[in-house]
């Protein structure tokens, strides 16, 4: 796309691994660069108690992981339509509404897309998944007029929305030359979306662009569910999860699931958390798994766990084993990770991720084998088997890769200079 002059609006991607801010100006690529001269701001927020500060990013993870005393917090967006949205939680000694901790991320986002333009943007496009919410479309809308909220108060004067996988498709248009049929496949932290879109060289000029949508459709799972399901399967039995209590019934699995989940990890630090532990540790039949998970608790040592597993999953896509060492919970302690273990994990959320896109097809009234192009975006989406699985619905369809962590943030700045100018 060729411009005169910039446009007025952005594109932001608020993404629950990283974000993105798309502007289109002339000679100049769609993507602002956010930190540290890179396009991406991970979606983290440490609020640093040492020195009474937020910080944001990759300084973020930088400070806790050096060790500053503080409070972390990843997966923001996974608190939208989440029970967790109405409450607050306590952060540097008040309570803090979770809404309010959305808006300084979203607000850290515009302050560095304006910094770098040198402009004021009042009027933004916002990514958005197909389902905010499965299967509940009252908590869908609370979720989307929240963020439309919190944007709001940021001093956005003009918002609308727009799926994220139909920006991808915008954003794949932008290069192509023959029509196509396109079925794109986003695979973020939180959501995997779909889109079923006819493309084409004449149609990326036209304004309205709703009879090209053949369909959309996702499920609220990602990248951080694959995180938790690998946790669970590979790392987590080392720290009792599966035990037996002495009446033989298997020990109670929340603390596991909250220390393997990146927004509840919080929870297994407070104190009640840690007295039920050590209550729970008299009444199983093998305490070894529960002492060494009370001592990881002890180190605060949870989003150190699930950046070692997250690591590991990314590993896993090109590798076949991956090791995690717990030398600091217990010497020669360690997880052995492999990808058939990974995928034995995620089998179950890859069918009902293949579901939903059967689903699409018959809502469209197309055969999987007359889709052209299988368009693959978002951070998840280079996972081998959940590739593979999907692949096979459209047997006819050459696969493409996307910008894993750019092409929505892309597409919504074209779709933004449509809308606004």
């Amino acid at each position: 796309m060729t411009l005169a002059s910039p446009a007025r609006a952005c594109g932001i991607d608020f993404g629950t691994s990283n974000s993105t801010v798309g502007w289109l100006r002339p000679g100049a690529g769609n993507l602002i660069a956010l930190e540290d001269g890179k396009d991406t701001l991970p979606s983290v927020l440490f609020f640093n108690f040492e020195e009474q500060r937020p910080a944001f990013g990759r300084q973020a993870l930088g400070e806790y992981l050096d060790g500053y005393e503080g409070r972390l917090m990843r997966s923001l967006k996974s608190l939208l339509g989440s029970p967790l949205l109405g409450s607050a939680t306590t952060v540097l000694g008040s309570a803090l509404p979770f809404t309010q901790i959305l808006g300084l991320f979203l607000g850290e986002l515009k302050k560095r897309a304006e910094a770098h333009a040198g402009r004021e943007f009042a009027q933004a496009v916002l990514g958005r998944p197909v389902f905010f919410v499965d299967d509940d479309p009252a908590a869908d809308r609370d979720a989307a007029d929240t963020l439309v909220q919190v944007a709001r108060e940021l001093g956005f004067a003009e918002v609308s929305f727009q799926y994220e996988p139909i920006a991808a498709a915008f954003d794949y248009e932008a290069d192509i030359d023959r029509e196509e049929l396109v079925l794109i496949v986003d695979i973020g932290g939180g959501t995997s979306d779909f889109s079923l879109v006819r493309l084409s060289p004449e149609r990326r000029a036209l304004a309205e662009r709703q009879d090209d949508i053949l369909a959309t459709g996702g499920v609220h799972i990602g990248g951080t569910d694959f995180d938790r399901l690998l946790s669970l399967a590979g790392v987590m039995p080392l720290f009792g999860y599966g035990s037996r209590m002495k009446s033989d019934a298997l020990m109670p699995t929340s603390h596991h699931i909250n220390l393997a989940t990146w927004h509840t990890i919080n929870a297994v630090y407070a104190q009640k958390a840690r007295l039920a532990l050590e209550s729970m540790r008299y009444d199983i039949q093998d305490p070894t798994g529960i002492d060494r998970l009370l001592k990881l608790i002890e180190q605060r040592a949870g989003h150190w766990l699930a950046i070692e597993v997250e690591d590991s999953k990314i590993a896993l896509t090109e590798q076949d084993s991956r090791r995690i060492d717990f030398g600091r919970i217990e010497a020669g302690l360690a997880a052995e990770l492999s990808r058939p273990l990974f995928e034995e994990a995620i089998a179950s959320s890859l069918a009902r991720i293949n579901a939903s896109i059967e689903r699409l097809l018959q809502d469209a009234g197309v055969n999987g084998a007359a889709v052209d192009t299988l368009f693959f975006t978002g951070g998840s989406s280079g996972i081998p088997a959940l590739r593979a699985s999907v692949a096979a619905l459209l047997p006819n369809a050459r696969q493409v890769e996307g910008n894993r962590f750019g092409g929505i943030g892309s597409g919504l700045a074209i779709e933004a200079q449509r809308r606004y100018g």
